[in-house]
């Protein structure tokens, strides 16, 4: 009688270790970050263009914020592509522009990219533009 005792004690005392709490739920509100910047296209097609001819290629877009828009960096895949950009602050509403310029020297189909910072987006905005060289 004695162990049978021992037991249920044992066996209330392990039930009891292993009692339920209310868990509190904890709701954090996530707001999703819309970009400012409105590209008017990030892909550009330029079809055939002739070789050993530098060809330009306008980036547009519009600041849809609230507040000035900053290019910080822009950064082209490749030597074979220089860049330019409004330097001054783009300020709500204002349109702007990312401009890369492709020295085509070699002859066939290409792709490359024009990565470009701001102080609008967290990530980077990659950029493309093909065509081929003939």
């Amino acid at each position: 009688m004695k162990t049978i005792k021992i037991s249920m004690l044992a066996l209330t005392l392990a039930f009891m270790s292993f009692n339920v709490l209310p868990t509190k739920t904890v709701t954090t509100k996530i707001e999703k970050e819309t970009s400012l910047i409105i590209w008017k296209s990030e892909q550009i097609d330029l079809g055939e263009i002739p070789q050993n001819k530098p060809k330009s290629i306008d980036f547009e877009f519009k600041n849809t914020g609230k507040t000035a828009v900053i290019i910080t960096n822009v950064k082209a895949s490749c030597g074979c592509t220089a860049t330019d950009y409004t330097k001054t602050p783009i300020q709500p509403g204002q349109t702007a522009k990312v401009t890369a310029t492709y020295n085509a020297a070699a002859k066939g189909a290409f792709t490359k990219t024009v990565t470009v910072t701001t102080n609008a987006e967290v990530t980077p905005k990659v950029l493309s533009f093909k065509g081929t060289v003939i």
